[in-house]
């Protein structure tokens, strides 16, 4: 089968004094966001590429098609596939929800208090019927327990429309509400519920009250924000006193406030957006609680009484590189987190005595521990609490904070069996350029030699203050039993230092998050993990910026790369502000529209438009045709502009979902399948196929 290429148009553009060409422009369509709605209106010649970049794929993978299915059924026979979650005690109802061996989605379930009688009242399997795509929003019973209000995506668009249903008769109430963020919360009387509006541009810029039994058209506007760069989102304080809206983008937010008795729903501004401030606010026992890094660059906790809301003091101090949480409220306690050098920790508060101890669920080290609360009524001394770690699957536990009890009450159970002995995990720091030190987690099966005889998947993000997790993945098991290293490299751009850490990988500091993961790379050869030529390195979304860039860099020390979704031309899609993410990113990655310093720093590493005439080393790439967050463009001419200038007989692979969105396939069987293929790929590419 010949290898596709995507014809090439030239398109001359200029900024900033700049002026250079991009031959596959042209498959960009100024009704981008329609084709998210109706595929219809993609480009025929588009589709057909796309079409035939798929078979190619499928043809040049049809020697992992075995691979695939045995990978498939070992990461299937990892999942208990006929599970239930524990149960949360309502005022009437127990809730929870469970799957099944032949279903795809998940079930939801509740029984009333002292009856037998379970009702299954959202069956996944049963409303995905017959839909190529399938994803909720928001599932959620009124508080009274007799209406459910649920959102779905049946495009991977997400546009979500929200449905209204009576659980006495299951018959649905009145008309659906299009083209919404998903998000639903009910009002505390139960006669409404709000949501947030997408814009023109996909944006959550709106929220309306819509109450039951009148027309959508009649919902009211509760907020507009009117900065382009800032979206909403509706929420409850934990004491249900009050609404909170919040307007934030990804560095400053502002809060409003509506007492649940206020019948005109009038917003009440608590402190006035300052650039680089965020907070958040939640309301119990009398004060308002506010999460803040105003003075505070890790954050703090502050609160103030409920009748002066300009009399704030400092409840939980600031601590430098050590990232304060929010706040989990009982009767009696304080819960919260905190975060330091990428690890998190528990801490519970006597609001009696203001006594405070760190609350440890086990002695393993590298975790990342949970809580939750087990029931409506905070008239209690019991939580939940929990922990994974990339060895030990997930444990839930009964514990009361009073006498310290424990009981375990779930236990992920792997069916086709494991042992976390069998499994090595390490913390380690390496030294980057500039001698900052990045954390990394490195998980492998202890009869893997470190002599640079082993593989390694390297795996990383780095933006928008978002930390690379350490938890228990049942599927990376699939290469790590076979001598592939999973490596998590904690650059700068996450947040696990801290704020100096998400600041010191964005915006003009942007290229220390691709230098920190070069260093680890670097690092993992010196000591013996791998060696060149060895390392895979595997990132989604803005990850996928990051593998762009780095193959772009040190393609001689890779063997291959997976990008999932990849942000690869940003410079694009940055100068671009009609898209729907843009305007709200360019306090994460800089104005290059508009300011000239931005734009050439941007274009000094995006991944797209510093593709070279050189080797590349294998590369997979994936992309949705409905995903809204990074439109199919980026990895669709990335791979075009990168197959025509490559100089190496490596393989170099598109698949475009045609019925999915950001997050892949819909479908747990789908989830798996999409695991699978990738492994595959990485198994072939190690000269693993038969392994």
């Amino acid at each position: 089968m010949k290898t596709p290429y995507l014809r090439r148009e030239e398109e001359v553009k200029t900024a900033h004094g700049y002026t250079w060409s991009d031959y596959y422009s042209w498959i960009h369509q100024s009704n981008c966001l329609e084709i998210l709605r109706d595929k219809t209106k993609l480009n025929p010649e588009v589709r057909k590429y796309l079409e035939e970049d798929n078979a190619f794929t499928e043809k040049n993978m049809s020697d992992t098609k075995g691979l695939q299915k045995l990978l498939f059924k070992e990461i299937e026979g990892r999942i208990k596939l006929e599970d239930e979650s524990l149960k949360f005690k309502d005022q009437r109802y127990e809730y929870w929800s469970k799957t099944t061996k032949e279903g795809n989605y998940t079930k939801y379930l509740r029984k009333k208090f002292g009856e037998d009688k379970v009702e299954t009242y959202w069956d996944g399997d049963v409303e995905a019927k017959g839909k190529k795509f399938f994803n909720t929003g928001d599932i959620t019973v009124s508080n009274d327990d007799k209406i459910l209000a649920y959102s779905i995506d049946d495009k991977g668009s997400e546009y979500f429309t929200i449905f209204v249903r009576n659980l006495s008769d299951g018959k649905i109430i009145g008309e659906p509400i299009t083209e919404t963020a998903g998000g639903i919360t009910w009002a505390y009387d139960d006669k409404s519920f709000f949501y947030s509006k997408l814009d023109k541009l996909h944006r959550p810029r709106q929220i309306f009250q819509h109450i039951l039994g009148t027309s959508p058209e009649e919902d009211k506007l509760i907020y507009n924000e009117t900065d382009e760069r800032f979206t909403a989102s509706f929420y409850l304080t934990s004491d249900e006193n009050y609404y909170m809206i919040s307007a934030s983008e990804h560095t400053t937010s502002e809060m409003y406030y509506i007492h649940k008795d206020d019948k005109n729903l009038k917003p009440k501004l608590f402190i006035k957006r300052e650039e680089g401030v965020q907070y958040s606010i939640n309301s119990w026992a009398g004060y308002f609680w506010m999460n803040t890094n105003k003075d505070a660059e890790d954050f703090k906790v502050a609160r103030c009484p409920h009748e002066n809301i300009n009399q704030w003091e400092d409840f939980i101090p600031a601590k430098s590189g050590t990232l304060i949480g929010g706040l989990t409220f009982l009767k009696d306690w304080i819960v919260r987190s905190e975060v330091s050098n990428a690890l998190s920790k528990i801490y519970v508060r006597d609001i009696k005595t203001n006594k405070e101890e760190e609350l440890i669920i086990t002695e393993e080290k590298v975790i990342s521990p949970g809580i939750s609360l087990m029931q409506k009524n905070k008239d209690t001394d019991w939580i939940r609490i929990g922990y994974d770690s990339p060895k030990t699957p997930s444990r839930f536990f009964d514990y009361n904070i009073k006498t310290k009890e424990k009981k375990l009450v779930k236990e992920q159970i792997v069916p086709s069996g494991h042992n976390g002995n069998d499994y090595i995990v390490e913390r380690l720091e390496v030294e980057g350029h500039d001698g900052y030190l990045i954390p990394i987690t490195i998980t492998r099966h202890k009869k893997t030699k470190l002599d640079g005889s082993a593989h390694v998947l390297q795996y990383g993000y780095g933006s928008y203050g978002m930390s690379s997790p350490i938890n228990f993945s049942s599927s990376r098991l699939s290469l790590i039993n076979r001598d592939i290293i999973w490596v998590t490299c904690h650059i700068r751009g996450g947040l696990e230092r801290g704020m100096a850490h998400w600041r010191a990988g964005k915006m003009l500091n942007k290229k220390n998050t691709f230098s920190d993961f070069i260093s680890c790379s670097k690092y993992l050869i010196e000591k013996k993990y791998t060696s060149k030529k060895k390392i895979i390195i595997f990132g989604g979304s803005a990850g996928g910026l990051l593998t762009s860039n780095v193959v772009n860099q040190i393609p001689n020390l890779l063997l291959g790369a997976i990008m999932a979704v990849p942000f690869c031309d940003n410079l694009t899609t940055n100068m671009d502000h009609s898209l729907p993410l843009s305007l709200g990113e360019l306090r994460e990655f800089a104005d290059a529209k508009n300011n000239k310093k931005h734009f050439e720093y941007i274009r000094s590493y995006a991944p797209y438009d510093n593709l070279e005439k050189k080797d590349y080393p294998h590369i997979l790439i994936t992309t949705s045709l409905s995903d809204s967050r990074v439109l199919f463009d980026e990895p669709t001419k990335y791979c075009a502009k990168l197959r025509y200038l490559k100089t190496d007989n490596n393989l170099l692979f598109l698949k475009c979902e045609m019925d999915a969105g950001h997050s892949g396939k819909s479908g747990r069987t789908s989830a798996i399948e999409e695991v699978a293929f990738d492994y595959a790929f990485a198994l072939k590419i190690s000269g693993k196929l038969d392994t």
